[in-house]
């Protein structure tokens, strides 16, 4: 173990890094900093692979993946943050169930971690470059053509890679992965609902593809029934309503907690509260859903391509995909295992097989509940390691012996019931909002509402910080 650590200490001097500010910006370059960190993102998100030709026919494979790991077809942005996610995901998990023996609170040991988690994420950008280029997920490619495209979205990458640092080091608000996150579903909710551009939607017939100008359009024509659901999940009046529903709903129920009473042993006389949110494990169940069955559905389509002429028996029940129409494949399975881990497209599909989706969102409810709880167990978010960090912080709860024990007692009433019960309520809000096909996604929505929640809490700190620091370290202990 004491060789590993003084190898990771070791790669992380030769590593590509990020100082930390002398002095602590204020907020308005921090915004300044956060613009240019989002201004990069969008860019490199709209500038295509050098030599890439674009998929032809074949619709994009890893569509499933686009809204969790924000990133652009055939862009700079191939990868975007799915390294970073993935390799944080991999050390937390490791870190949480004790297989990594670090303390955080120590200044090595947490360089240590941000070296392990940077000289990790350049594997996975290796790993998944690779894989992307010879899994067909780029189309057809010529040897210079890999060589190329490689050098570029490792390259792309390790650039985000960096922005992700500058904020998180202190330059920027907030961290990198959720800035580009919301940025990306952002844009898919503008696009869908204001976009001009008219798609083809028959080999005779073209569509506006955005909500406001095909109801302007259908209002000038006297066409105004036809805005209400439309084919091809086009937006339609029914999914723009329940998009602003399932916004609403998620915004209250981001606001549902309880709150337990804490006084301040070090200091007499503070009292404050600890929240303990109904939606306990954030959306982190639902992300692991999404990924799982989006890695799931890729590798299993890649092996469906290289068998066509004659499928294993085994590969017909893990997933199977309709014929190619015109030299166009589908990116939606049609039959097995993945069918059924795979969302309805709209409400058209909803109806017409309303088996295949009450058993994706009894999936997605169930895997959410399991991926919970399992979070809450490695994460760091079972009562024992709260009552741990309630102790270390100095504080205890009125009323009851000052002791780990005690402190977990009292929580053991609360986290587990609202861990399962977030846990469906993040799967069933997710799971309904894309069966109607909702403007971004279940998973999209609902981190985008989370993020700019965190955003605007962030906001308030660092204002309240600029007039007094005492009071915003009160409000942050609140």
């Amino acid at each position: 173990m004491a060789s590993l650590r003084d190898f990771v200490r070791n790669i992380g001097t030769v590593l590509p890094e990020i100082p930390k500010p002398e002095r602590k910006p204020n907020l308005n370059e921090r915004f300044i900093w956060t613009g240019f960190a989002l201004i990069a993102y969008l860019v490199m998100a709209t500038t295509p692979l050098y030599g890439f030709g674009g998929p032809g026919n074949q619709q994009d494979q890893l569509a499933f993946l686009r809204v969790v790991f924000a990133s652009t077809q055939g862009t700079l942005m191939e990868l975007g943050i799915g390294p970073i996610v993935t390799s944080g995901l991999i050390l937390q998990l490791l870190k949480g169930s004790d297989i990594i023996k670090l303390d955080l609170k120590n200044a090595d040991d947490r360089a240590i971690f941000g070296s392990a988690t940077k000289f990790l994420t350049l594997i996975v950008i290796i790993g998944e470059s690779i894989a992307y280029i010879f899994g067909g997920a780029l189309g057809v490619l010529t040897a210079n053509q890999q060589i190329v495209i490689f050098i570029q979205l490792f390259i792309a990458s390790l650039f985000v890679l960096l922005l992700d640092e500058l904020i998180q080091k202190g330059w920027g608000l907030g961290s990198g992965v959720s800035l580009f996150i919301l940025a990306g579903v952002c844009q898919t909710v503008m696009w869908y609902t204001f976009s001009p551009i008219s798609i083809r939607a028959t080999a005779t017939t073209s569509e506006t593809f955005g909500f406001v100008p095909a109801l302007v359009t259908a209002f000038f024509t006297n066409t105004l029934p036809d805005i209400v659901v439309r084919q091809f999940r086009y937006p339609s009046l029914l999914t723009f309503a329940l998009t602003m529903v399932m916004l609403l709903t998620i915004i209250y129920i981001e606001g549902i907690r309880i709150e337990l009473p804490i006084t301040s042993v070090k200091y007499r006389g503070f009292q404050g509260v600890y929240p303990i949110k109904l939606l306990y494990v954030s959306n982190i169940p639902v992300i692991l859903v999404s990924a799982l069955g989006a890695n799931i559905t890729f590798f299993t389509r890649i092996l469906y391509n290289y068998q066509t002429s004659s499928p294993s028996w085994w590969l017909k029940y893990l997933g199977t995909w309709p014929p190619a129409v015109n030299g166009s494949l589908s990116q939606y399975p049609n039959g097995g295992i993945v069918y059924y881990m795979t969302a309805p497209q709209g409400v058209d599909s909803t109806v017409a097989d309303p088996i295949h989706a009450a058993i994706y969102l009894m999936y997605l409810i169930g895997m959410a509940v399991l991926f919970a709880r399992l979070w809450v167990e490695i994460g760091g978010l079972n009562p024992r390691a709260v009552a741990k960090n309630l102790m270390d912080a100095n504080v205890q709860v009125p009323g009851f012996r000052r002791t780990g024990l005690s402190i977990e007692q009292v929580l053991n009433r609360y986290i587990p019931t609202l861990t399962i019960i977030g846990g469906i309520m993040i799967g069933l809000v997710a799971g309904v909002s894309d069966l109607f096909g909702v403007f971004g996604s279940g998973i999209g929505i609902l981190l985008m509402v989370d993020i700019i929640l965190q955003y605007y809490q962030n906001l308030l700190k660092e204002q309240v910080e600029e007039v007094s620091p005492t009071l915003a370290g009160l409000i942050g202990a609140g």
